[in-house]
């Protein structure tokens, strides 16, 4: 099948023309590459999303043959996108075609998110696709002038919920000094902060912005970003109105955003935000990609080749992603509606 049915123009699956409740949000869900894990959770995330929600309409878009198409219905259809041969420029090609499909359901309004199975990178770039990762591709796609990522666990072993939001990706760490900008901080804290009430329907959201120095630099003993970088930024953003914090070291920031302080950080690299997201939320935590037109989310792993087909996979954090992204669906549409 090319293309999914198309769904009525209210998006967020809310009132139908005729006036009857039509289905719940059509997630787009890729399977990643097909050497990893995500052809193995992907079925079973699915499984256990339709158990809890039997509104939720998938496509799944893959390679030919996956076992995916076993839970075709009428919520479930399957998009083969082509072959997958076993080489790497083969699963890098599959795995980009895929997200591009995904996305041009989206924007053409026949699906209401995006949730995409881990790649691998060198893969995609094997298959002509230079870009660091599906952030990026998704942004070229969706016309964004700038996105963030965040990772998000809505609950955690200590009661939850933790937003970090990187600032900085996948850069190395020597770019950090200079790519770390009043106007980065800026820019990024703003995103945040409008996402936080569209698409997660927070009024006020309190925000915290984590120190890159060790102490947040114990008044410039330490280096001079808090005062820098952080003060402007601060300055700017709190005579917007918004509710900001910091700089706040970072040894201390996430335990109290766990504790209820916060409702999202902002992290200045990617390390020091992804280290403390994963010691406190792995297998339960979600990536989103913020600024797109399009709900985006994915599993707070990797393709995790070492124990693909083992059968030891866990599919919680993608299940975790399909139940956010339909979320932030629900919650956007509601949002455009102008409801509460």
């Amino acid at each position: 099948m090319d293309r999914p049915p198309s769904i009525d123009s209210d998006r967020g699956g809310e009132r139908n023309r005729g006036g009857g409740t039509s289905p719940g949000p059509l997630l787009a869900v890729t399977e990643g590459d097909p050497r990893g894990i995500g052809p193995e959770i992907v079925p079973d995330a699915i499984s256990r999303a339709r158990s809890e929600d039997a509104d939720l309409r998938f496509v799944v878009v893959g390679p030919e043959g996956s076992r995916v198409a076993q839970l075709a219905g009428a919520d479930v259809t399957h998009v083969a996108v082509g072959r997958f041969d076993g080489s790497e420029a083969s699963a890098g090609r599959v795995s980009a075609l895929a997200v591009e499909r995904a996305a041009q359901m989206c924007l053409a309004g026949d699906a209401q998110a995006i949730v995409t199975g881990p790649v691998h990178k060198p893969s995609l770039h094997a298959a002509g696709w230079r870009v660091p990762g599906q952030t990026e591709m998704l942004q070229k796609l969706g016309s964004s002038e700038s996105v963030g990522m965040l990772m998000c666990a809505e609950s955690t072993p200590r009661g939850g919920p933790l937003r970090v939001l990187l600032a900085t990706t996948h850069i190395p760490l020597r770019q950090v000094a200079t790519r770390l900008t009043p106007e980065l901080l800026v820019a990024q804290t703003l995103l945040l902060d409008r996402e936080l009430r569209t698409a997660w329907g927070i009024e006020g959201p309190r925000i915290a912005l984590c120190a890159v120095n060790p102490h947040a630099s114990d008044g410039g003993l330490f280096g001079d970003e808090e005062e820098r970088v952080y003060g402007p930024a601060l300055e700017a953003l709190c005579g917007r109105g918004l509710q900001v914090e910091g700089p706040l070291p970072a040894d201390t920031v996430f335990l109290r955003a766990l504790g209820g302080a916060y409702d999202a950080v902002v992290a200045p690299y990617h390390d020091v935000g992804m280290a403390a997201f994963k010691t406190a939320a792995f297998g339960g935590g979600v990536n989103v990609t913020l600024g797109l037109p399009f709900v985006r989310t994915s599993p707070d792993h990797g393709t995790a080749f070492d124990i693909a087909g083992s059968g030891v996979a866990d599919p919680s954090s993608m299940a975790e992603a399909i139940r956010l992204a339909a979320t932030l669906a629900r919650h956007r549409f509601d949002a455009a509606q102008g409801r509460k």
